[in-house]
């Protein structure tokens, strides 16, 4: 396997990406490790050189860099270099904690999307807060601004195979996000979606959720429009951080006492903060391309980088995209 990593993008780059890969490298001796960047700054955080090769280049593209333009005029940055090698067959997967709109771009226009569909869509593996063992894929999470009926209904075939390929969910629910459970809540495109979904035996549709379930464990898959799916994600993790911050604050007003209740609740504190945190599954998905591609946030550490790229090697490992293509050539007509 052979993954092609933007050394160059996140904000603590390239030191958490390199230090990332060097943590996955143990875990995945068959992996090559295809690093763009600025080739001094990346040896200073390299311990092992096994399977890793750099490729230098001096130029970026930066988080106020403008997407579509940026790809067009810097064509020797870390990202287009990175997704000409996934599209060359140089590398099987592209990985970036960079500009996302550039990422975004640099996924459709230069690896390129799978024919059949319409258009591909960012997709996370978020955390579910009940006893439930599985946590939810949701999907689109900011790759379209604007989508159609027919968007909404690829979106759920994708992230259904998925479930079932990747997270080896057998028989993966599928839920579309809208303002209220019945079939007749939502706007003309849900409504239409939700028709068209109902009448597919593909997937495991359940209907309707609402957003203050999606944690709960309802459903396996959740689908949405990007817009909203993406102020969703940042409203979870807003919600997380100020989660934990309450708690910190709630311990600290009380003083010894509340230090000594901390220490006894360590383990459950150790265990709310680890639910809470979403890096562990992975990054986000650019779904629908002709290869993975993979993007994590920008402020990501070593640790998530590392999870990210196990994610990749279950991607690879599985053929997701491959099986996904001749899925949709053989047994979708939408």
């Amino acid at each position: 396997m052979k993954i092609a990593v933007d050394a160059m993008g996140g904000d603590y780059a390239p030191q958490v990406i390199v230090e990332g890969v060097m943590q996955a490298q143990k875990r995945f001796p068959d992996i090559e490790f295809q690093l763009y960047g600025k080739k001094d700054d990346i040896c200073k955080y390299i311990t092992n050189k096994t399977n890793i090769v750099i490729i230098h280049t001096d130029e970026k593209i930066y988080s106020d860099d403008e997407p579509v333009k940026s790809i067009r005029i810097k064509k020797r940055s870390s990202i287009v270099l990175a997704a000409k090698a996934v599209k060359e067959g140089q590398a099987d997967a592209m990985f970036s904690a960079g500009n996302t709109g550039a990422i975004l771009a640099a996924g459709i226009f230069i690896v390129g999307r799978i024919k059949q569909i319409i258009r591909p869509a960012l997709m996370s593996t978020l955390p579910v807060m009940t006893d439930a063992t599985s946590d939810f894929d949701m999907l689109d999470l900011g790759a379209n601004a604007e989508n159609e009926s027919e968007h909404l209904v690829q979106y759920a075939v994708m992230g259904s195979f998925y479930a079932k390929n990747v997270r080896r969910i057998q028989n993966p629910r599928v839920a579309l996000l809208n303002n209220g459970t019945e079939k007749s809540k939502g706007s003309i495109i849900t409504k239409k979606a939700f028709n068209l979904l109902s009448q597919m035996d593909v997937i495991h549709f359940i209907g309707n959720v609402e957003a203050r379930d999606i944690l709960n464990g309802i459903a396996d898959v959740v689908v949405t429009d990007g817009f909203t799916g993406n102020a969703v994600l940042k409203s979870i993790e807003g919600v997380a951080i100020a989660m934990i911050n309450l708690v910190k604050e709630a311990i600290i007003s009380q003083g010894m006492k509340g230090k000594l209740g901390a220490l006894l609740l360590k383990n459950g504190l150790k265990n709310m903060k680890a639910k809470l945190d979403y890096s562990n599954a992975g990054g986000a998905v650019l779904f629908g391309l002709k290869a993975p591609v993979i993007k994590t946030h920008g402020t990501t550490g070593p640790k998530a980088v590392a999870n990210t790229i196990a994610q990749i090697h279950t991607m690879l490992e599985t053929d997701v995209v491959g099986q996904l293509t001749k899925y949709y050539k053989q047994e979708v007509i939408i």
